[in-house]
């Protein structure tokens, strides 16, 4: 039976630790499944409502303990930089991470690729375009490394209700002040082309993600097996709480 906690993987990052924030600013009960500690702010690493388990993404053992208190997941795990381990351990992470959602009943699971991964129901964006060519070319991979990403939540996770969201680039801080004024800007979440726009700040990211997996009944059913480009939205800031 699934546990009532979110899950995070990626949380030391800074977009991570906007979604930590997020969270904890609304009251969930957090597991932060991290390398290195440490790297959590110690006003979050301090808040009862957060348990963080060190662990590295090919441990099982580990990885258990952290799905069998989840109620849902959210990813922001993949490449952090040019350099990606010999082997590649983020498609064998998911691969391995599936049948344990299966064992302990979390269903739902947000996890992160970029806009190098195609959809059929993208159009076409010049700014788009310039991005996966320049990282294809030199960046080639973290660019196949989130190919394959989208690709084994696509042929692995039948029976989930999984969603991947892809991204552009990813300015704003991550420190509380930041993460405050960046969490109300508005939020386009679809298709490449029209009202899409190559960028969205870390803060705002954080919100659209609690907001998604927060939603239950009819509307939880929006995003699921699908990959929205989640981007900056049109107007100014939106009301938050």
């Amino acid at each position: 039976m699934a546990g009532s906690k979110v899950l995070v993987f990626g949380g030391t990052g800074p977009a991570g630790i906007c979604l930590l924030r997020e969270l904890l600013h609304r009251k969930h009960q957090v597991v932060a499944y991290v390398r290195n500690p440490s790297k959590i702010p110690q006003d979050l690493a301090a808040n009862p409502l957060l348990e963080i388990i060190q662990g590295q993404l090919s441990d099982l053992s580990a990885l258990e303990a952290a799905v069998a208190q989840a109620g849902s997941i959210i990813s922001l795990v993949g490449p952090s930089s040019v350099r990606i381990p010999d082997p590649n351990p983020y498609i064998p992470f998911y691969s391995s991470l599936f049948p344990l959602m299966r064992k302990h009943g979390v269903k739902r699971i947000l996890a992160m690729s970029t806009v190098s991964a195609p959809d059929e129901q993208d159009g076409f964006a010049l700014i788009r375009w310039l991005l996966v060519t320049l990282i294809s070319l030199f960046l080639p991979a973290p660019y196949h490394t989130m190919l394959g990403i989208a690709k084994v939540f696509r042929e692995e996770a039948t029976g989930l209700d999984w969603t991947v969201f892809r991204l552009g680039m990813l300015p704003g801080g991550s420190d509380e002040a930041s993460w405050a004024k960046d969490r109300g800007e508005a939020v386009f979440a679809g298709y490449i082309g029209g009202e899409w726009k190559s960028w969205i700040k870390r803060g705002a990211l954080a919100r659209w993600l609690v907001d998604t997996v927060e939603v239950e009944g009819d509307g939880a059913g929006q995003w699921i097996g699908k990959l929205p480009a989640v981007s900056k939205g049109k107007g100014g800031k939106v009301r938050t709480e």
